[in-house]
């Protein structure tokens, strides 16, 4: 199965993919950070992560409201499902912010992979400025493998910090990335190979992997994204 994309939840999907088929896992989940407290982790996606500025309106997504314990739990269930999918040396990019990167890590190594890594998403200056803190400008990607993961791969030198600001006419998801950003980190993965999304959203990662020449495969819960994905596939064929 390849250049697919199926609609619901990523588990029973995964569970029914055969073992050691996939070459890379690259994949933004819900990061469950919107908010210190269960009230404000409760309230709708769109109230925690769009800004009043943005003129277009993108449907919520589920899968963000969970606590630490209940985040760590979840994050390992799917991410061990992963690890029997993917091939020996496979490597694997998270996405996470300051608040659930430690979470991440853990959550990478508990499933059993190797953990190898943080690189850096510049997003740019603009991204809500407050007055006397630092900038919230930059997301993180977690990275390991599966086991080791040799040097002499079809696979160049890639950089640790991407700077891709989000243009408004290439975002389609509350929380999407960049198609540039992901062209470029899509790279850690050999030529042609197959990489696996569990968390399409608008299908940013699967429209990479499109243009860059891999096969991919993805999950999306939401029946409106990946519908939007879709759409966005079609329009390069």
């Amino acid at each position: 199965m390849k250049n697919f994309l199926h609609q619901g939840d990523c588990l029973p999907f995964l569970e029914s993919l055969p073992a050691a088929r996939v070459d890379a896992l690259i994949t933004d989940p819900p990061y469950a950070s919107g908010g210190l407290h269960i009230g404000s982790k409760n309230r709708s996606t769109s109230e925690k992560y769009q800004n009043n500025d943005t003129v277009r309106k993108y449907p919520e997504f589920t899968g963000d409201h969970r606590d630490q314990r209940a985040h760590l739990r979840w994050m390992t269930l799917w991410l061990s499902e992963c690890l029997r999918v993917m091939k020996d040396g496979a490597p694997i990019c998270l996405f996470t912010d300051w608040r659930q990167l430690p979470l991440t890590t853990d959550a990478l190594q508990v499933a059993g992979f190797t953990w190898r890594g943080i690189a850096v998403w510049d997003k740019g200056e603009g991204v809500r400025p407050q007055m006397g803190r630092f900038r919230n400008q930059a997301e993180y990607i977690v990275w390991g493998s599966k086991g080791d993961m040799p040097l002499a791969r079809d696979v160049g030198v890639l950089r640790g910090v991407y700077k891709e600001v989000v243009k408004q006419k290439d975002k389609f998801h509350i929380t999407g990335k960049p198609t540039d950003l992901m062209r470029d980190l899509i790279k850690i993965c050999t030529p042609g190979g197959l990489i696996l999304d569990p968390f399409a959203g608008s299908g940013s990662t699967l429209l990479a992997a499109e243009l860059e020449g891999y096969d991919w495969l993805g999950c999306e819960l939401s029946e409106e994204y990946k519908t939007i994905a879709l759409e966005r596939l079609a329009q390069e064929h």
